[in-house]
Parts: structure tokens; sequence; C-alpha cells
């Protein structure tokens, strides 16, 4: 032991001996921060999506509905007519599937796992309730929801809530891309918007191929909205109502962002039949695939929307 050492204990034991307090070694002001969880990739959170193990206490929504399509396809219009059911409540869109969730310690996500919960579980949990929570607020009894970018996620949607149902709704494909385009063409110009759409489309036709749904072309909503909701109620196993072509009367939420054309026709209440379709030859190379597929280039008779 050195001297320097020796005279410390010395001095501890002295003054120990005569104030009878005990002198230690002060600990740190802030105590060591637990070590931070693992971090899932979105990607690999998506891989590990599975039903709910317990839907009677895991779900709160029952059989909600679900909009899938392609922007500039007229989902704001669908949503309103929708929402002016008295069983249907369509919020604007809420981007839901944006909202994640991590486990910032290891003992969080330790206490997870033994409850049996991974992180898509927690994300689905988290999901499910804001959704229910749009829907209490109402007093309606289902939920529609229609944000496009949904499409992306479809095989989640049907994982999460087995019981969802889903309506396609597709429009003609040169006719989403012009309206994309023309809604700030300086931004998107009509190359970029024809690859943007394509995406949307393609993914949205996967879909159709996959999941069950009925499938509403835009061009007749427009054209015979109440023809078109009939036949939509009857896929949703509830009675049409005259109320949902008299949408204008109605409280839809804030509408009013981000909905181009279709403001004034909302507050209107007023359906018109959209402009003719493209010509045959008008369609894009990378569009004609799918307009063919989705029966446009065989339907010269059909209108277009705005």
């Amino acid at each position: 032991m050195t001297w320097n050492a020796t005279l410390k204990l010395t001095a501890k034991s002295a003054f120990e001996s005569c104030t009878g307090l005990r002198v230690t070694r002060a600990r740190g002001a802030h105590p060591r921060a637990e070590a931070p969880g693992k971090v899932e990739a979105p990607g690999k959170v998506a891989a590990s999506a599975r039903p709910p193990a317990r839907p009677e206490a895991d779900r709160l929504l029952s059989a909600p509905v679900f909009v899938l399509s392609p922007p500039r396809s007229g989902s704001t219009l669908l949503r309103v007519l929708l929402n002016s059911h008295s069983r249907l409540h369509s919020p604007h869109e809420t981007h839901f599937r944006r909202i994640t969730v991590r486990f910032t310690t290891e003992p969080a996500a330790q206490a997870m796992e033994a409850a049996g919960h991974n992180l898509a579980d927690v994300e689905h949990l988290l999901w499910d309730r804001l959704l229910h929570r749009e829907l209490a607020l109402s007093g309606k009894e289902f939920l529609v929801e229609k944000t496009p970018s949904n499409v992306f996620v479809w095989e989640r949607l049907a994982t999460c809530w087995p019981d969802a149902r889903f309506v396609f709704l597709i429009r003609h494909p040169y006719a989403i891309a012009r309206s994309w385009h023309e809604g700030s063409p300086e931004e998107r110009p009509m190359e970029e918007a024809v690859r943007h759409t394509h995406e949307y489309m393609r993914t949205l036709e996967e879909a159709r191929q996959h999941l069950p749904g009925h499938t509403v072309r835009y061009e007749e909503l427009t054209a015979g909205p109440e023809a078109a909701t009939r036949a939509l109620c009857a896929h949703l196993g509830i009675p049409w109502e005259p109320t949902m072509t008299e949408y204008g009367r109605h409280d839809h939420g804030d509408f009013t962002k981000g909905i181009g054309d279709w403001t004034d026709k909302i507050k209107s209440g007023s359906v018109q039949p959209g402009r003719p379709l493209p010509r045959p030859d008008e369609v894009p190379e990378a569009l004609r695939p799918m307009a063919r597929a989705w029966g446009y280039l065989d339907s010269p008779s059909a209108t277009g929307g705005n």
C-alpha cells in the first residue's frame, strides 16, 4: 500500500471514529441506462406478421372494410358515398400502417415475448385499437378505410384482420396516370406519373388475384352511383340506403385537403360522369397490359374521369 493510500485510510478511520459517520464512494449521478432492445427492420417485422392468437381478445374491430385502389381513382368519392350509410363509418385516410412499434430495451422485448407477442403482434394491437376508436366515436357498426397506400400491405391487412372485407376500386390506367400528372404537372412529369401509378395498379391486381372481394369500376360509379352502391351493399351484406346518393347532406370530416376536383362535387352532392376514356392509341405502352387486364382496351363505350 502506498503512502498516499495509507494516509487516506488513516484519515478515513479517524473521521469515522470521531463522527460516527461512514464514508463511502459516491455513486454516479445517473444510473447506467439499460441496453436498447433489438430494432427490427420494417420488412422483417412484416414477415413475422401472423393472425391474432386469440381473436376475441386481440381484436376490437369486426369485419372491417378496406378499399384498395391506386391514387386518383375516386376513392374519396366512394368514401363519402359509403360514409353516408347509417352503418358504415369511413374516415379520411388514417395512414395507420405508417404507425410502427419498437422495443427500446431488451427487458421490454423479453416481456412481450413472455406475453406471446412479437413486434408485428403489438403493431396489430395498436392499429386495431386506433381504428376501433374512430369507429366507436362515430356510433356506427363497421369501419371502412381507404388509404391508397394500403394496397402495398394487402397481405398484412388480411393477416391482421382475418374477417376483413375488401373492395377493389379500379379506373382506366391512363386516366389514373393522367390525373396524377395533371395534379402537379411540373413536379410529376407524365413519364413519372405512369411509373408511379403503375406500381399501385400492379399491386392492386395482385391483391385482386389472391383476395376475395368486390370490384367497383370508377366509370360505373360516376355514371350510375345508385346501381354501383347497391351492388356493393349487397356484397357487404347490408341494405342499400337512399342517403348514400345524397352524400352532400352529411358531414364527412375534413375532406377538403388534398382531394382536388372532388371538393365542390362533394359539397354539392352531385356525381357527374367523367370525360370520355382515352383512345386506345393514347394509352402508353407501359399501361397497355393493365388496361387490357382490366377490360378497358376492349370497352370503348365506358367513360373516364377527371
